[in-house]
């Protein structure tokens, strides 16, 4: 018989996971906090919010085998990861069956890896992250928790990216390069140098334009 996962989050980013955890063999059962003006996404039903979700757990924690928040926004994904945590749901890490992962790479829970990814030899990848689709995360790079790496960004090797950052898509940044915590890459970006915490670049090469 098939697993059953709960996924937090019924947006576009959110079918996208479901399409990943179907081919891995779960069956989706969505909650959104949207519910019930939003009832479904696609063919998809949402059974109901993250709090319905939360009770259904303390009455009868078999209805669903683990979860996974999908949830774009690097700071209500951490909201909804501790909430589930905290009331002891099985957060799981899900990765797409064309991703290339090093066996030598260390991924965290909560984490997705999109289809076409790349996380290369003695790359971590922390907890809650999304490495999108096509991203590229080379040998040793650290990439902290609650960041997202965009579709079709490539990260050389060596490259530390800092909690609940956010790499534009199709950015490149240089081998060895910081980026600080919180921090927003806009799309097409090239980073050649350090980047300190809460702020925006953009550009090529990739300059400061405003605090966040």
């Amino acid at each position: 018989m098939n697993k059953k996962i709960a996924i937090v989050g019924a947006s576009g980013h959110g079918k996208v996971i479901a399409d990943i955890a179907e081919q891995l063999g779960y069956i989706v059962n969505f909650y959104d906090d949207a519910y019930p003006s939003k009832k479904y996404i696609e063919h998809w039903p949402i059974h109901g919010t993250c709090a319905d979700l939360l009770a259904l757990n303390i009455t009868d924690n078999t209805i669903v085998d683990s979860a996974v928040v999908a949830i774009g926004n690097n700071e209500i994904r951490q909201q909804k990861m501790q909430l589930l945590k905290k009331n002891n749901f099985n957060l799981i890490t899900l990765i797409h069956p064309s991703a290339v992962i090093s066996q030598y790479a260390k991924i965290e829970t909560g984490t997705v890896a999109f289809a076409g990814s790349v996380i290369n030899a003695f790359a971590k990848v922390g907890t809650g992250c999304i490495i999108n689709t096509a991203a590229v995360v080379e040998h040793d790079c650290i990439i902290e928790d609650f960041t997202h790496i965009c579709p079709n960004s490539a990260l050389a090797g060596g490259v530390t990216v800092g909690k609940k950052s956010w790499i534009g898509i199709g950015s490149q940044v240089k081998q060895l390069v910081t980026i600080g915590d919180n921090c927003l890459i806009g799309a097409g970006s090239v980073v050649v140098k350090n980047i300190p915490d809460n702020v925006t670049v953009f550009g090529s090469p990739a300059v400061v334009i405003k605090g966040n």
